[in-house]
């Protein structure tokens, strides 16, 4: 485009020089002569104006030249100025974030098994490393000490009044009863034998065989007859009684300063022997193993709970647009905050990198961006030049 530019502004300078010459001899060239005179004064004026934008016209150093280069930084701040202010503006983010849809797009590639999956390996991945860096006795430590504060200052009485109470508000410990009834009577069934030896072995020697053999019977039938009857007859005696015991226990776990002492004596018996350490190690050996076997899982396996629970999650709110819209509008906002807070850093961040830049390399660069416009310029002003100068030529002899 240079060299065009300057090819045109060559050519309407021989069309001068060559008007010129033949003038004298033929006067029409006037014409000629004047439009390629105001055509060389045109293109030299644009040619002079655009090179100075970039650099010295000719190499010399004629002042207000080379403007690019020399306010460079000052360019750098009005840009960044212009982005802080017309770029990172709070309406126009505002609405170029909500035109994206990002909470929707973001919860249709949760919902996807791939990624879905990508994601909960990858959160797996992270806790398992973190875990496998954590010191594992200091670790069994924090978590058996933790475990044996919070259970030391629960009251075990009060809580397990509430659950039993709970039970027997709805005659679920009837239930329990008939589990008990039919464990006793199994019980009973499975080891005949065992009490057949004992009723033997508790006998006199000298009583016969045969009378062993009738206690046995009276002893067993005796037995089953009484889980059969306590097991149909919902008014049983005996569940009657259990169910007043059972309530009279609850009561006194609940209120009885007594059961509560005892409850307490045997939580601490409990703490002190040793369980609760075997406890919290089985659980801190349990979850490390697990985390690490889901971030190990070979690939193409079936997703795993995580992964599924991911992808529960986005499908959840691509059918919730309430909650979608909540969660976009709640994303937007904390992004125009952060925007709106460090904009300006946006704007140093400009002004820093063009102040490092070359004078002259950065002339060259914004030549490349823009120079290729520039040049039509000149070449505009050598057409339009030329144009004007026929122009004041021809009208005082035409209408003089």
């Amino acid at each position: 485009m240079k060299r065009r530019a300057t090819g045109l502004l060559l050519v309407a300078a021989l069309i001068f020089l060559g008007a010129s010459g033949f003038e004298a001899q033929y006067p029409w060239l006037g014409y000629v002569r004047a439009t390629a005179e105001a055509s060389v004064v045109g293109g030299l004026a644009d040619w002079f104006a655009v090179t100075a934008l970039f650099r010295h016209p000719l190499g010399i150093p004629i002042p207000h030249t080379a403007i690019i280069g020399r306010q460079k930084d000052r360019i750098g701040r009005i840009i960044g100025n212009f982005v802080q202010h017309h770029f990172l503006a709070r309406d126009a983010v505002s609405a170029k974030l909500r035109a994206m849809r990002i909470a929707e797009r973001a919860a249709e590639w949760l919902s996807q098994p791939e990624n879905s999956q990508r994601i909960a390996v990858q959160l797996a991945s992270g806790v398992a490393r973190t875990l496998e860096a954590l010191p594992d006795e200091k670790i069994r430590e924090l978590i058996q000490q933790g475990a044996v504060d919070r259970i030391r200052a629960t009251r075990v009485a009060p809580v397990l009044g509430k659950t039993l109470a709970m039970v027997v508000a709805g005659d679920r410990h009837q239930e329990l009863l008939n589990e008990a009834i039919q464990l006793a009577a199994k019980a009973v069934h499975d080891n005949e034998e065992s009490i057949r030896k004992r009723v033997k072995d508790e006998m006199p020697w000298w009583v016969p065989s045969a009378i062993d053999n009738k206690i046995y019977q009276r002893i067993v039938t005796a037995i089953e007859q009484l889980l059969t009857d306590i097991s149909e007859n919902p008014d049983h005696p005996v569940r009657a009684s259990f169910d007043t015991s059972l309530r009279d226990f609850v009561d006194r776990l609940q209120h009885s300063p007594e059961a509560g002492a005892r409850a307490e004596a045997l939580k601490e018996e409990w703490l002190s022997d040793g369980a609760i350490a075997d406890l919290t190690n089985w659980i801190w050996d349990a979850t490390r193993h697990a985390v690490t076997g889901y971030a190990t899982r070979p690939d193409g396996t079936e997703p795993g709970p995580l992964a599924r629970g991911v992808s529960a999650f986005g499908a959840s709110l691509l059918a919730n647009p309430t909650l979608l819209a909540e969660i976009e509008e709640v994303g937007i906002q904390a992004a125009l905050d952060v925007i709106e807070k460090h904009r300006h850093e946006a704007a140093d961040l400009i002004a820093q990198t063009v102040a490092r830049w070359d004078p002259e390399a950065t002339s060259k660069r914004l030549e490349l961006a823009v120079g290729r416009d520039l040049q039509f310029v000149r070449m505009n002003g050598t057409i339009v030049g030329g144009l004007v100068g026929l122009l004041i030529y021809a009208v005082p002899r035409l209408f003089g």
